[in-house]
């Protein structure tokens, strides 16, 4: 993952340059007197490529310091001391946003084999029910894993992989208890209930062979890499930490992750090896676990493929022949590079996305113009042009597969949400073309998605590069340049920023607040050269992309910058830190979401989660005096200087094992040093979380209250109203 992903941030290593003075260090790690959080400064001298950094709070990342926790706990006192007064608005908030989710509710069945699988939700549950019921829709429920219980006497509660035996009478499911991303991996016997061995730990995918017997998992190193692969079967090869199962790979080149998993077809397992910049698969007939694994293609530099199958036949989506991806064919009998046959050619103005291959049709999943879409054709058909593309109706939308877990169907089921659409699931037909709602998630509390404007324009970055923006707004709006604006982005890895639907967002625009989402470059938005002009020597676009699409709305009156809140997380937290620095007279108010602020520290420290694999999205300071000094140009917090800034909401996780806590920590205690206004920084500290804050659902809605509340403070609309 990332740091998104859902993911990844960390910190430390080696540093830079002189900074400025610093008011004197305090005797202990809170200054008694104040009731400003000051940490106490404990100068380290870090030093790469003969340059000098001296870091007064590398000290934060000691976790088991009792001062770096007397610190941490401070911080939450002072966020609540500080955010008392809106008490009273975070509760209408959470109640306002509680009261549009219905909180007994269920997903749209899908077929798998003898059962149709869905999930559900219980008024007062914070989790998620596995249920299923056997043959029809009609027969008895079995609520096969039920989370909540699960979650008695923790704090956290996640759920990894999940995989069903063919024969539907095994479980295997990881779970994570700390929010540090450390799954265990469970076997459960469905006809009876009984736990199994417990094969593993640290376990991150997971699938079954054709014999309903053995399983294949992978696990991950000290850095969170996944590295091995192993195969167990039940019942034979006894317990352990390792599984007591076959060790089958390891993967030594610490740029590359690997994971497992089946074709759709179910005839084969893949063994995918990536790097964010290139992949190697290997392949297994599914009816044969003890069998050798063989190899597509062996990797090479830049070169990106995934593979499925159907009949004789892999199907490679690769970029050896443009950054965009092409879609090939290749016998099973001999999959290698020279036997591929394109279907579907590499077009530089469409991105195909993914492909998902059925016994009679085949699905494209394409980006184009910055908007998601799918073309269909039959078996046999995919060469030349007798795909039917889907039509869609909004100017800014998101459409994605949904669960499609039988090979040989009449049907294709996808999602399509909007700003005002809720996200509706839905059923292509493939012989009639048809697509037919099976649900639309409802809202309560009376919404009317006719109130508002959903609106896609294009700023232009001072390169000339068009960044796509979508909007939405109350139709009542008038743009008279005196709106509060919601501005959020991402950028990093690849990873469109897609319209979505939130219920939640409405507390901000029935208030009057324009939402909008730019598609700066680094993301994925315009396809994979959109990343490339975002990534590595040209990050910077990604911050002049936002920067740009900021300037682009007040401009155009949508509002202005006495109004303009932003927001991101993750490598988006470190575009908030990145143009908090370049631009704080732009900006009203930001909220800074698990930001990955410590750039230069965190990419020199491989013994951290993500920092070897990421060399290729940010660079590798260490080895390259070249990427070092662009990385210091921007990094958010060696760049940090005295200076006017915004009011800032900053928020991590204690257990955050992709950015970690300390970067953020470090941020907002060197900030507190140097910002010479007087508008507030509240940093707040989830401590029993990871990267994604929360896991359960009424948690999670509390602290998009929190963050809501402070933004409409900040906005000047924090009435209640």
């Amino acid at each position: 993952m990332s740091r998104t992903r859902h993911s990844n941030r960390r910190s430390r290593a080696l540093l830079t340059a002189a900074l400025v003075a610093l008011p004197p260090m305090v005797p202990s790690a809170l200054a008694a007197d104040q009731a400003v959080p000051v940490a106490k400064r404990r100068p380290t001298v870090r030093e790469l490529h003969g340059d000098k950094f001296i870091d007064d709070y590398f000290w934060l990342r000691e976790k088991g310091d009792p001062e770096v926790t007397a610190y941490l706990e401070a911080e939450n006192a002072y966020a609540e001391k500080i955010m008392a007064p809106y008490k009273g608005l975070q509760d209408t908030l959470y109640k306002e946003m509680l009261g549009r989710i219905k909180e007994t509710d269920l997903t749209v069945p899908v077929k798998d084999g003898a059962y149709f699988y869905y999930t559900r939700t219980e008024q007062g549950q914070q989790y998620t029910i596995f249920c299923r019921k056997k043959g029809s829709l009609e027969a008895p429920e079995e609520a096969y894993l039920d989370v909540n219980a699960l979650a008695k006497g923790e704090k956290f509660m996640a759920i990894g992989a999940l995989s069903v035996s063919d024969d539907g009478n095994l479980l295997a499911y990881t779970t994570d208890t700390t929010g540090f991303r450390e799954y265990k991996l469970y076997v459960r016997d469905l006809r009876t209930g009984e736990l199994l061995e417990q094969p593993a730990e640290k376990v991150t995918s997971v699938d079954w062979a054709a014999d309903n017997k053995t399983l294949f998992y992978t696990t991950t190193d000290a850095a969170k890499r996944p590295y091995r692969l192993y195969r167990h079967r039940i019942g034979a090869d006894g317990g352990g930490a390792d599984g007591g199962g076959a060790m089958l790979y390891e993967e030594k080149d610490e740029r590359f992750s690997v994971g497992v998993g089946r074709s759709r077809s179910r005839a084969y397992l893949f063994l995918e090896i990536g790097s964010l910049t290139a992949s190697e698969v290997h392949y297994l007939p599914a009816d044969q676990p003890a069998g050798a694994w063989k190899i597509v293609a062996p990797r090479q530099d830049n070169h990106e493929y995934d593979v499925d199958h159907r009949g004789d036949q892999f199907f490679v989506r690769t970029n050896q022949g443009g950054r965009n991806f092409a879609l090939a064919v290749a016998p099973v009998s001999d999959p290698s590079p020279a036997q591929w046959k394109t279907i579907v050619p590499h077009r530089p103005d469409v991105m195909l996305q993914g492909t998902l291959v059925f016994d009679g049709q085949t699905v494209l999943f394409e980006r184009a113009n910055g908007l998601p879409r799918f073309r269909v054709a039959k078996a046999g058909a995919e060469a030349g042009d007798a795909w039917t593309a889907l039509p869609f109706p909004e100017p800014a939308y998101t459409v994605s597969p949904s669960a499609n877990p039988e090979f040989k169907t009449p049907t294709f089921r996808y999602t399509y949400q909007s700003f005002t659409t809720p996200l509706s699931v839905f059923d292509y037909d493939f012989a009639s073309g048809q697509a037919t709602l099976q649900k639309e998630t409802e809202v309560l509390g009376g919404y009317d998605r006719t109130k508002y404007t959903t609106e896609r324009v294009n700023a232009t970055a001072p390169d000339g590069t068009k960044v796509p923006i979508s909007l939405v707004y109350l139709k009542t709006l008038v743009k008279d340049g005196n709106n509060p604006i919601y501005l959020t982005a991402y950028g990093s890895y690849g990873l469109p920023s897609n319209v979505t639907f939130s219920s939640n967002r409405f507390s901000l625009v029935d208030r009057g607040v324009v939402y909008a989402v730019a598609h700066i470059r680094g993301g994925g938005d315009l396809g994979k050269p959109w990343h490339d002009q975002g990534r590595m020597l040209q990050k910077k676009n990604t911050f002049t992309d936002f920067i740009a699409s900021a300037e682009y709305l007040i401009a155009q009156k949508y509002g202005a910058a006495h109004s303009l809140a932003i927001e991101g997380g993750s490598a988006g937290g470190l575009l908030m830190g990145a143009v908090t620095n370049m631009r704080p007279d732009l900006f009203r108010a930001v909220i800074a979401q698990v930001p990955f602020v410590d750039v230069i520290n965190t990419m020199t420290d491989t013994t951290l989660p993500l920092t070897v694999g990421e060399f290729e999205e940010w660079g590798n300071p260490a080895a390259n005096r070249a990427e070092y000094d662009y990385i210091k140009g921007y990094d958010p917090y060696r760049n940090l200087k005295a200076q006017a800034y915004p009011a800032m909401l900053v928020k991590t996780s204690l257990n955050d094992s992709q950015v970690m806590y300390w970067e953020p920590a470090k941020y907002v205690a060197r900030m507190r040093t140097l910002r010479t206004d007087t508008r507030p920084l509240v940093f707040r500290i989830n401590m029993a979380a990871g990267h994604g804050g929360s896991s359960g659902r009424y948690d999670r809605l509390k602290e998009v209250a929190f963050d809501y509340s402070f933004v409409l403070w900040q906005l000047g609309l924090d009435c209640g109203c």
